[in-house]
């Protein structure tokens, strides 16, 4: 089964958001647990949820991907930005066991300023105190595009991370393939090499999810700009191809393409559908 989705609005609910990725012919879907620039998290209805976790497995809908803020920053050395990384990410890791064995995105953080190493430390002190033993969430580091002081945009930087984690059985790895292109994985020229670096630096086993965007500028570029599925440097051949590597085709993808309406991801779906299919 081929497991695509994109990234979705929650503000209507699960349910409404489940209904929505069903109606473009996806089987998953992403979603922010609250508002992206940060902020509080609306309530959970319990009686969404339940509609929810029964129309999900009733459409096919087994694996849900939750994206944190991009505020968040636990690299950070400064305590308002420290304290808020704990606050957002432990309330959302309470939350996302309102559907156990799910994932849980999210963008390391930025070191501004301090050594890689020590961002590094900062940002696995905090996980090592949100992340608790009895949590079904497994939690995910994305690959970065290697932009100013972000953390992430080598292969060695997550694996570093991740030796970390006191409870790194919960870690694993979104890829995203905008991101990797952009910080010099050659993806298109060289899939099998990029695909056995990772397995080399992390192991295939922590890659969860990916991101399946194209990309507006080059190999290289350190330029984070997502493109829509054909449109960019990548192009729909090779991101086609990514979906139907013989050691990614079960991984679960999701789209964050520049789309202004439902429709546009649509057409990128069943693009992609006949493409793995004929794979």
């Amino acid at each position: 089964m081929f497991t695509i989705g994109c990234h979705l609005s929650s503000a209507k609910g699960y349910l409404h958001m489940a209904e929505d990725a069903v109606s473009i012919g996806s089987n998953t879907c992403q979603f922010f647990l609250r508002n992206p620039r940060g902020g509080r998290a609306k309530a959970i209805d319990p009686k969404d949820i339940a509609a929810f976790r029964q129309f999900a497995p009733e459409h096919g809908i087994e694996t849900i991907l939750a994206h944190a803020s991009y505020t968040v920053n636990p690299a950070s050395n400064v305590p308002k930005t420290h304290d808020c990384a704990l606050m957002v990410l432990g309330d959302d890791l309470v939350r996302m066991e309102e559907t156990p064995h799910q994932l849980y995105n999210m963008h390391p953080g930025a070191a501004v300023g301090q050594p890689v190493d020590v961002a590094i430390d900062n940002i696995a002190a905090v996980l090592n105190e949100v992340l608790q033993p009895g949590q079904t969430t497994t939690v995910l580091l994305e690959t970065m595009s290697g932009s100013g002081s972000e953390i992430g945009g080598t292969f060695e930087e997550l694996a570093t991370l991740i030796e970390k984690i006191e409870l790194n059985d919960r870690m694993g790895v979104c890829l995203d393939t905008c991101h990797v292109w952009a910080a010099g994985y050659d993806i298109a020229g060289d899939l099998d090499g990029v695909v056995d670096e990772f397995d080399r630096v992390i192991g295939l086993d922590r890659l969860r999810a990916v991101h399946l965007n194209d990309s507006k500028f080059g190999l290289g570029s350190h330029k984070d700009r997502h493109a829509r599925i054909g449109e960019g440097t990548i192009g729909f051949d090779a991101l086609a191809a990514f979906t139907n590597h013989p050691k990614l085709r079960h991984l679960p993808y999701f789209l964050e393409t520049p789309n202004e309406a439902l429709s546009g991801y649509a057409e990128e779906i069943a693009a992609l559908r006949a493409a793995h299919a004929e794979g």
